[in-house]
């Protein structure tokens, strides 16, 4: 059975952590109380033992019986609990206002200083867990008002659209326009009087009551740009409009965004008049509006979720530590208390039950077709269950893997594929696609430890990258694709060299690798219902995320994931020459020089080389447009700098002189210098002068500090690897290979060392300011011409 130490930490919210009961101090506290009774005791043992006797059982007997008894007896409790009303920092609005407990301890504890100061802790934590909820709360309740609003305005954008629709047909038809509906009459919160004050028409409107309905429209903020109803100012414009703002989440709204922007601030006034222009709320819209919405709703009953849970793991705690206290004193004083925390607010209150009840039936009638299962689909998704044929198959395909390793490691010798006459050719054509798949497949296998370091140190991963948790990916997935992947990549390579020891053509042989990939390729994009269609497609639309940015809105995925990609630097250019290699046509004619030799060639290199850092840096200019924390702009540096480092390296690989190397030595040195204060200080969250654990942070997952201190000084060596490239060792082709896959592989493993650490200290610490529950834009707002 789970620790419920452990399965609060477990559930524990990182944004509010500071807001649930401290169980863990007051269980420290428990144990201090239960310290300083002791010694009496023993002294008491120590006088008044004069050996055992056949009595002493039935003496302790009689003795419990007696002090039980004393215990349900009429005497007084011995803990008074009394509540006061306690006004806010200005004390001005009633809203800030909140209860406030304070405990009174009877004489049997008066002079017991430990337990004074665990019912003052116990009475701070329990005001504390009050204080929060109601302010939580209120913010639900908010919310959920303003959501009411926006779906009463968008059912009736759509009442009118689908009225102008079939106005248009019936016109085309010589016919005349289908009826207008009355506003559902649907509410949430407090603002039921919302859809009560809206008027009902007729079945027929005519034209002249189509203007009706757009006016009624208007006196509640609503108002169309061909409208003649609307109210002017004395330039001629109108006084407030409703708009429909789509966030710039893709790139045409980027483009778009940023497009008006400029236009505004050249022209100052884009769409002068109100005449032309067509209708300027149109079906397209509020198709968009009605998505977003749809969203604003799913995370409003995340939050009252998570709220929820808030409440009901703090009665937990409260529970447990009070009984730990009755254990430990002899006293039945949990009872008294527990029945004030029951009568508390954040336990008594049922608003964020009915809430939830209102989001679920609302969301069933406006966007599940009152199809209450479908709805509860997006409400509440399910948990996927894990099975043990993936950890069967893991260990099938891990002993395969072992196996032809060794039979490729035979054969490979006995062959002499390693020797100087055949390395050539080998190291040019196989040897690319064969290593590309196993840094990918060690990148697996990182991020499956990950996800069993993270899911064993209860790092609540899946809510910090806003995964789905009936289709995340658990750690044993992620080894059972790493082990497949790579028992068909060896399973390949005996192959191609068991034709080759045949007699098959090396042009024919040579297509193995390209078979390979290509299956790659296709089972990546497979539209199929097959083989974590969900993780492949999330991969994609991430990497599409990452290739188009800044044109894509940053989110703590995308961020994590093209940092992985800056580490994968090696890969990319094993793809590059894999792909020229293909299109050139060079498994045909074995001109190995065919690639290397060309211009575009080498130049694309610089490309690749700079792609992963120019991607986050977009990123972090992205995040600073949006966000307006300079941080992000010396985030963009760092990356700007190791492009730098990059391309100096490059190029005295090509061109090696003294002056290159002096330039590879500096600008290496800055990124370095860079990269490893944002490694520790930003990203680890480690290295604090005034931490109450040496040089690491307050806060820590681990309990055996000396790992911190071994992951530094790991990650230290592994991020000064490049002077490997500047040393220039002598070997041959095979050996020179070998040495620059080696290095690329501790790349992937000190990335994947990196990824723990960072989600530990986003965990803790949320130092990307995260959100627990995202504040969702919403598609309508007033504009006020005027302004």
């Amino acid at each position: 059975m789970v620790k419920f130490s452990k399965e609060l930490e477990a559930q524990l919210i990182p944004e509010w952590k500071y807001a649930f009961v401290n169980y863990w101090q007051l269980k420290k506290h428990v144990k201090k109380i239960k310290l300083s009774r002791k010694p009496k005791h023993v002294s008491e043992s120590t006088n008044f033992d004069f050996g055992r006797s056949i009595f002493d059982p039935i003496r302790a007997l009689i003795s419990r019986i007696s002090g039980g008894s004393n215990h349900a007896g009429n005497n007084p409790e011995i803990i008074q609990v009394k509540s006061r009303i306690s006004a806010g920092e200005d004390g001005e609005e009633e809203e800030e206002e909140f209860e406030v407990y304070e405990t009174e301890l009877a004489q049997l504890f008066s002079e017991e200083d430990e337990v004074k100061v665990f019912f003052e802790m116990l009475d701070d934590e329990l005001n504390k867990v009050n204080q929060f909820y109601k302010t939580k709360e209120s913010e639900f309740l908010e919310i959920g008002e303003i959501l009411n609003k926006q779906l009463q305005i968008l059912v009736d954008h759509k009442k009118v659209i689908g009225y102008r629709r079939r106005k248009n047909l019936a016109a085309m038809f010589g016919g005349r326009g289908s009826g207008f509906s009355s506003r559902s009459n649907s509410s949430l919160g407090r603002n039921s009087d919302f859809s009560e004050s809206q008027t009902e028409y007729c079945e027929s409107p005519t034209e002249s009551q189509t203007d009706d309905v757009i006016a009624a429209l208007e006196k509640n903020g609503t108002n169309f740009v061909n409208s003649a109803t609307r109210a002017k100012t004395k330039n001629g414009k109108p006084k407030m409009a409703m708009r429909i703002d789509i966030p710039a989440m893709t790139p045409t709204r980027t483009i778009a965004a940023v497009t008006s922007m400029l236009w505004e601030d050249l022209g100052n006034n884009p769409k002068k008049g109100g005449g032309g222009g067509g209708e300027y709320i149109n079906r397209k819209k509020i198709q968009r509006a009605e998505k977003m919405i749809r969203g604003a709703f799913v995370e409003l009953y995340r939050g009252l979720g998570l709220l929820k849970t808030y409440s009901s793991l703090n009665m937990v705690a409260f529970t447990k530590i009070l009984k730990k206290f009755d254990k430990v004193a002899n006293q039945q004083a949990s009872a008294s208390y527990l029945r004030v925390v029951k009568r508390s607010h954040f336990i008594s209150s049922d608003k964020v039950v009915r809430l939830m009840d209102e989001v679920e039936s609302l969301f069933t009638q406006h966007f599940a077709s009152n199809d209450r299962k479908k709805a509860m689909k997006f409400l509440r998704p399910q948990h996927h269950k894990e099975s043990h044929m993936v950890t069967f198959f893991v260990g099938l395909f891990t002993g395969s893997f072992v196996t032809l390793f060794g039979v490729y490691a035979i054969l490979a010798h006995l062959s002499g594929m390693f020797s100087s006459g055949t390395e050539a050719s080998y190291m040019e054509t196989v040897y690319p696609v064969f290593s590309m798949f196993a840094l990918l497949s060690l990148h697996l296998f990182m991020y499956g430890c990950n996800l069993f370091m993270w899911k064993n140190t209860r790092i609540n991963y899946n809510f910090i990258f806003e995964f789905q948790p009936n289709t995340a990916l658990k750690y044993r997935d992620a080894f059972l694709i790493c082990t497949s992947l790579m028992t068909a990549v060896v399973g390949a390579m005996v192959l191609h060299l068991i034709l080759l020891s045949t007699g098959f053509s090396p042009h024919q042989v040579d297509l193995i690798p390209g078979i390979l990939l290509l299956s790659f390729v296709l089972l990546l994009i497979c539209p199929l219902n097959i083989l974590y269609r969900s993780t492949r497609y999330c991969f994609l639309r991430v990497i599409r995320n990452i290739v188009f940015s800044p044109l894509y809105k940053v989110l703590m995925v995308d961020f994590f994931m093209a940092d992985q990609l800056t580490s994968q630097i090696p890969l990319l250019r094993h793809m590059e020459s894999a792909a020229c290699y293909f299109l050139a046509g060079s498994f045909k004619t074995h001109r190995y020089d065919t690639c290397k030799s060309g211009k575009m060639y080498r130049e694309l290199a610089y490309v690749i080389s700079f792609a992963p850092y120019y991607w986050r840096a977009m990123q972090c200019a992205r995040r600073w447009f949006d966000e307006s924390n300079l941080d992000h702009l010396a985030n963009l540096g760092k990356y700007v700098s190791a492009m730098v480092a990059a391309g100096a390296r490059l190029t005295y690989a090509r061109q090696p002189s003294q002056l290159w190397m002096i330039i590879v030595l500096v600008t290496s040195l800055i990124a370095t210098v860079y990269q490893l204060y944002w490694d520790f200080v930003r990203d680890w969250g480690l290295l604090k002068l005034k931490s109450k654990n040496s040089w690491l942070r307050d806060d820590l997952v681990l309990k055996n500090k000396g790992i911190y201190y071994g992951s530094i000084v790991l990650n230290f060596f592994l991020r000064v690897a490049w002077l490997e490239t500047v040393m220039r060792f002598n070997f041959g082709m095979f050996e020179s290979r070998l040495i620059d896959f080696s290095l690329a592989s501790l790349e992937v493993i000190r990335r994947g060392h990196w990824n723990y650490y960072r989600l530990e200290n986003e965990h803790l610490n949320n130092v990307g300011e995260f959100r627990a529950v995202k504040a969702v834009p919403l598609p309508f707002r007033e504009t006020d011409s005027d302004g």
